[in-house]
Protein backbone atom coordinates (compact mmCIF):
# COMPACT_ATOMS: atom_id res chain seq x y z
CA UNK A 1 0.00 0.00 0.00
CA UNK A 2 2.87 2.56 1.24
CA UNK A 3 4.66 2.09 -2.17
CA UNK A 4 1.69 2.55 -4.49
CA UNK A 5 1.20 5.66 -3.17
CA UNK A 6 4.51 6.82 -2.92
CA UNK A 7 4.10 6.02 -6.37
CA UNK A 8 0.76 8.31 -6.79
CA UNK A 9 2.75 10.87 -5.01
CA UNK A 10 5.17 10.62 -7.87
CA UNK A 11 2.75 10.50 -10.90
CA UNK A 12 1.01 13.48 -9.03
CA UNK A 13 4.35 15.35 -9.55
CA UNK A 14 5.11 14.57 -12.57
CA UNK A 15 2.10 15.95 -13.58
CA UNK A 16 2.56 19.26 -11.65
CA UNK A 17 6.24 19.15 -12.94
CA UNK A 18 4.39 18.67 -16.58
CA UNK A 19 1.97 21.98 -16.20
CA UNK A 20 4.70 24.00 -15.30
CA UNK A 21 5.86 24.77 -18.93
CA UNK A 22 3.07 27.38 -19.34
CA UNK A 23 5.09 29.92 -17.49
CA UNK A 24 8.02 30.46 -19.67
CA UNK A 25 9.84 33.62 -20.16
CA UNK A 26 12.56 33.36 -23.47
CA UNK A 27 15.81 35.16 -22.27
CA UNK A 28 17.88 33.64 -25.22
CA UNK A 29 18.90 29.90 -25.74
CA UNK A 30 17.71 28.63 -22.36
CA UNK A 31 14.20 30.04 -21.19
CA UNK A 32 13.49 31.13 -17.56
CA UNK A 33 11.17 28.20 -16.17
CA UNK A 34 8.93 27.39 -13.53
CA UNK A 35 9.44 23.31 -14.01
CA UNK A 36 12.99 23.79 -12.84
CA UNK A 37 11.48 24.97 -9.39
CA UNK A 38 9.01 21.58 -9.83
CA UNK A 39 11.38 19.42 -10.17
CA UNK A 40 13.13 20.59 -7.42
CA UNK A 41 10.31 20.96 -5.19
CA UNK A 42 9.43 17.41 -5.99
CA UNK A 43 12.48 16.38 -4.51
CA UNK A 44 12.07 18.23 -1.59
CA UNK A 45 9.06 17.10 -0.55
CA UNK A 46 8.97 13.16 -2.04
CA UNK A 47 12.76 12.61 -1.37
CA UNK A 48 15.07 11.41 -4.01
CA UNK A 49 14.00 8.31 -5.05
CA UNK A 50 10.19 9.18 -5.65
CA UNK A 51 11.22 13.00 -6.53
CA UNK A 52 13.56 11.37 -8.74
CA UNK A 53 11.31 9.49 -10.13
CA UNK A 54 8.91 11.89 -10.59
CA UNK A 55 11.08 14.32 -12.86
CA UNK A 56 12.07 10.94 -14.59
CA UNK A 57 8.29 10.50 -15.65
CA UNK A 58 8.09 14.05 -16.69
CA UNK A 59 11.29 13.79 -19.01
CA UNK A 60 9.67 10.32 -20.43
CA UNK A 61 6.50 12.21 -21.17
CA UNK A 62 8.49 15.16 -22.89
CA UNK A 63 10.77 12.36 -25.04
CA UNK A 64 7.59 10.68 -26.46
CA UNK A 65 6.89 13.89 -27.76
CA UNK A 66 4.00 15.09 -25.28
CA UNK A 67 4.40 19.00 -25.08
CA UNK A 68 5.60 19.37 -21.34
CA UNK A 69 8.75 21.54 -22.17
CA UNK A 70 9.21 24.73 -22.09
CA UNK A 71 6.82 26.91 -24.55
CA UNK A 72 4.64 23.63 -24.71
CA UNK A 73 7.31 21.89 -26.78
CA UNK A 74 8.18 17.82 -26.56
CA UNK A 75 9.98 15.06 -28.24
CA UNK A 76 13.83 13.75 -28.19
CA UNK A 77 14.81 16.71 -30.18
CA UNK A 78 14.44 19.27 -27.59
CA UNK A 79 16.20 16.76 -25.47
CA UNK A 80 19.14 16.74 -27.79
CA UNK A 81 19.09 20.52 -28.60
CA UNK A 82 20.72 23.25 -26.16
CA UNK A 83 18.17 22.70 -22.98
CA UNK A 84 18.19 19.21 -22.95
CA UNK A 85 21.21 19.30 -20.51
CA UNK A 86 19.22 21.16 -18.09
CA UNK A 87 16.51 18.69 -18.66
CA UNK A 88 18.67 16.06 -17.28
CA UNK A 89 19.71 18.12 -14.53
CA UNK A 90 16.03 18.47 -13.31
CA UNK A 91 16.53 14.84 -12.44
CA UNK A 92 19.62 15.44 -10.83
CA UNK A 93 18.88 18.90 -9.09
CA UNK A 94 15.69 16.66 -7.34
CA UNK A 95 17.59 14.02 -6.27
CA UNK A 96 20.00 16.25 -4.79
CA UNK A 97 17.53 18.06 -3.33
CA UNK A 98 15.90 15.06 -2.09
CA UNK A 99 18.97 13.90 -0.20
CA UNK A 100 19.27 16.84 1.71
CA UNK A 101 16.05 17.44 2.60
CA UNK A 102 15.24 13.86 3.63
CA UNK A 103 16.90 14.78 7.17
CA UNK A 104 13.91 17.18 7.69
CA UNK A 105 11.36 14.87 6.28
CA UNK A 106 12.65 11.93 8.78
CA UNK A 107 12.92 13.85 11.62
CA UNK A 108 11.17 16.45 13.21
CA UNK A 109 14.14 19.00 13.36
CA UNK A 110 13.73 22.26 15.09
CA UNK A 111 12.00 25.35 12.88
CA UNK A 112 15.61 26.94 12.29
CA UNK A 113 17.12 23.77 11.45
CA UNK A 114 14.25 22.75 8.96
CA UNK A 115 14.65 26.11 7.44
CA UNK A 116 18.35 26.30 7.11
CA UNK A 117 18.31 22.58 5.06
CA UNK A 118 15.32 23.18 3.07
CA UNK A 119 16.95 26.57 1.96
CA UNK A 120 20.31 24.33 1.57
CA UNK A 121 18.39 21.83 -0.39
CA UNK A 122 16.81 24.32 -2.82
CA UNK A 123 20.27 25.72 -3.81
CA UNK A 124 21.76 22.69 -4.03
CA UNK A 125 18.78 21.48 -5.92
CA UNK A 126 19.30 24.78 -8.40
CA UNK A 127 23.00 24.36 -8.93
CA UNK A 128 22.98 20.76 -9.69
CA UNK A 129 20.52 21.53 -12.62
CA UNK A 130 23.59 23.79 -14.98
CA UNK A 131 25.94 21.15 -14.01
CA UNK A 132 25.04 19.41 -17.12
CA UNK A 133 23.20 22.13 -18.75
CA UNK A 134 26.30 24.45 -19.19
CA UNK A 135 28.35 21.69 -20.76
CA UNK A 136 25.43 20.17 -22.85
CA UNK A 137 24.45 23.73 -23.99
CA UNK A 138 28.08 24.68 -24.81
CA UNK A 139 28.61 21.59 -26.97
CA UNK A 140 25.11 22.01 -28.75
CA UNK A 141 25.36 25.34 -29.72
CA UNK A 142 29.51 25.45 -30.31
CA UNK A 143 29.81 27.92 -27.82
CA UNK A 144 33.23 28.77 -25.76
CA UNK A 145 33.12 27.96 -21.84
CA UNK A 146 32.73 32.00 -20.84
CA UNK A 147 29.74 32.36 -23.48
CA UNK A 148 28.24 29.09 -22.25
CA UNK A 149 28.21 30.11 -19.11
CA UNK A 150 27.18 33.73 -19.39
CA UNK A 151 24.27 32.57 -21.36
CA UNK A 152 23.44 29.55 -19.71
CA UNK A 153 23.77 30.08 -15.99
CA UNK A 154 24.52 34.04 -15.01
CA UNK A 155 20.80 35.18 -16.61
CA UNK A 156 19.18 32.43 -13.87
CA UNK A 157 21.06 33.15 -10.75
CA UNK A 158 18.38 35.88 -9.67
CA UNK A 159 15.35 33.90 -10.94
CA UNK A 160 16.55 30.60 -9.14
CA UNK A 161 17.24 32.45 -5.75
CA UNK A 162 13.87 34.02 -6.32
CA UNK A 163 12.21 30.69 -7.27
CA UNK A 164 14.31 29.10 -4.36
CA UNK A 165 12.80 31.67 -1.69
CA UNK A 166 9.46 30.67 -3.09
CA UNK A 167 9.90 26.66 -2.54
CA UNK A 168 11.27 27.18 0.44
CA UNK A 169 8.39 28.21 2.48
CA UNK A 170 5.96 26.13 0.32
CA UNK A 171 7.56 22.87 1.05
CA UNK A 172 8.28 23.48 4.98
CA UNK A 173 4.21 24.12 4.90
CA UNK A 174 3.78 20.45 2.59
CA UNK A 175 6.43 18.73 3.88
CA UNK A 176 4.40 17.77 7.33
CA UNK A 177 0.97 16.25 5.13
CA UNK A 178 3.41 14.94 2.95
CA UNK A 179 5.21 12.98 5.40
CA UNK A 180 1.98 11.57 6.90
CA UNK A 181 1.55 9.76 3.62
CA UNK A 182 4.38 8.72 2.00
CA UNK A 183 6.13 6.43 4.32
Amino acid sequence: MNKTRNLIFSAIFAAVVCAGWVITIPVGPVPIVLQNALAILSGMLLGPVYGGLAVLLFLFAGALGLPVFAGGSGGIAVLAGPTGGFLIGYFLGAVVAGLISIIVMKKDCPILISSILLSLAAVCGFLTVYVPGVPWLKVALGLTWADAFLKGFVPFIIPGLIKAAIIVPISFALAPVVKRYLK
